[in-house]
């Protein structure tokens, strides 16, 4: 196991946490922390299984700065679920879309920290962490009705959550984009919304400068040109509703 820094300026540091599923039964994740100075926040941190070598490792990659904010791009197990022990152990306000602040709880929240699980307007917000900013883009229904994507300006990294999700390949970065497209293709077509909503937010982040897309399952895009490459598929990908048969019917016996 061995943590990949994606970016390091000396103050800036953006680091992805690697293996901590470490296989099995459970779909790969991945965690990513970003530290700024003397400040800390960590994206989607996981369920139970991975709570503790998560956490473990982020006080590593923290050293003396603070954890400050967990980002939560939406409400799934494989990102919520173990919230209740980061509030806990931590000082950090957690951060969720606000469909989800009233049903994030189910997962265990306690009493004493449930004021500390802020939430994100529809619109997005602009995170100040120790002086840099990092805006939370509203990415709604790709996949979930509150959904949102993190883009951190000094780095040039877009973390996309499930977006440019993949599964099954054995690399953490792509270099043959037509090639990668077997380990996304159809899990994009089912749990993307429509076509609409992918022209939506590829027209919104065209005009950011990207190096990097970070997604929360398998692979990242690196560069210029493969950035682009992926923002120019899902702008024309049939998914979702534009694909399930209208008409819904009783399974037969």
């Amino acid at each position: 196991m061995a943590n990949i820094v994606l970016f390091n300026d000396g103050t800036h540091r953006n680091i992805l946490l690697e293996d901590m599923d470490g296989g099995g039964f459970a779909v790969q994740s991945n965690q990513h922390v970003i530290v700024h100075g003397d400040s800390g926040m960590i994206l989607d941190p996981g369920g139970h299984k991975i709570y503790g070598k998560v956490l473990a490792e982020t006080f590593a990659v923290l050293g003396r700065a603070k954890l400050r904010h967990i980002f939560l791009s939406h409400q799934d197990p494989d990102i919520v679920a173990a919230i209740n022990g980061w509030l806990m152990t931590t000082d950090a306000d957690a951060h969720v879309s606000s469909l989800w602040v009233r049903f994030v709880p189910h997962f265990g929240l306690d009493r004493l920290v449930a004021d500390r699980l802020k939430a994100i307007p529809d619109e997005g917000t602009i995170f100040d962490l120790g002086g840099a900013k990092l805006y939370a883009l509203p990415a709604h229904f790709l996949h979930s009705e509150g959904n949102f994507q993190l883009y951190d300006p000094t780095s040039k990294i877009l973390y996309s959550g499930d977006l440019g999700a993949s599964l099954g390949q054995d690399y953490r970065e792509v270099t043959d984009f037509d090639a990668h497209l077997r380990y996304m293709e159809g899990f994009h077509r089912r749990y993307m919304c429509s076509r609409v909503v992918m022209r939506a937010w590829a027209n919104m982040v065209r005009g950011l400068d990207i190096e990097i897309i970070a997604p929360q399952h398998g692979a990242l895009f690196r560069g210029k040109e493969m950035v682009k490459k992926f923002i120019d598929w899902c702008a024309d990908l049939e998914c979702g509703v534009d694909l399930i048969t209208p008409t819904f019917r009783v399974p037969s016996a």
